[in-house]
């Protein structure tokens, strides 16, 4: 069961997101694997899903992305939050995908929040402002 909705029954072109790189901070196995298979359907150039905060720093600094696709809880109780900053402090992009409703983020640093199950409308629309 994926955590990512399709609302669009138009075709997405391939090449749509060409190139971009994207980063997917995800602890579900089941969610970073449909996000990876869905970006990588879009031409993107999806890196991770990696779990932990550390793992994500270490992709960073051995393929800077474009874009994060950051979930807010991650595995073992670990939260993002940090991680968050850190990326916005290398002017990585970031999108917080979360299940939960609350998320106490500074809006400036997320450029967009994104609700699970996800959109895959919105969030094509949020990766192609990018390009």
């Amino acid at each position: 069961m994926s955590s990512v909705k399709s609302c669009d029954s138009r075709a997405t072109d391939t090449s749509e997101l060409e190139g971009l790189r994207v980063l997917i901070v995800e602890d579900s196995w089941d969610v970073g694997t449909g996000l990876k298979m869905l970006l990588e359907t879009w031409g993107a150039d999806p890196v991770g899903p990696v779990a932990t905060v550390e793992d994500a720093r270490c992709l960073v600094s051995e393929r800077a992305p474009v874009v994060a696709l950051v979930d807010i809880n991650l595995r073992n109780g670990e939260q993002s939050y940090g991680l968050i900053n850190w990326l916005h402090e290398r002017g990585i992009r970031i999108i917080v995908i979360s299940g939960y409703p609350d998320i106490s983020l500074a809006k400036e640093k997320a450029m967009a929040i994104m609700p699970k199950p996800m959109r895959e409308d919105l969030l094509l629309a949020s990766l192609r402002s990018l390009k």
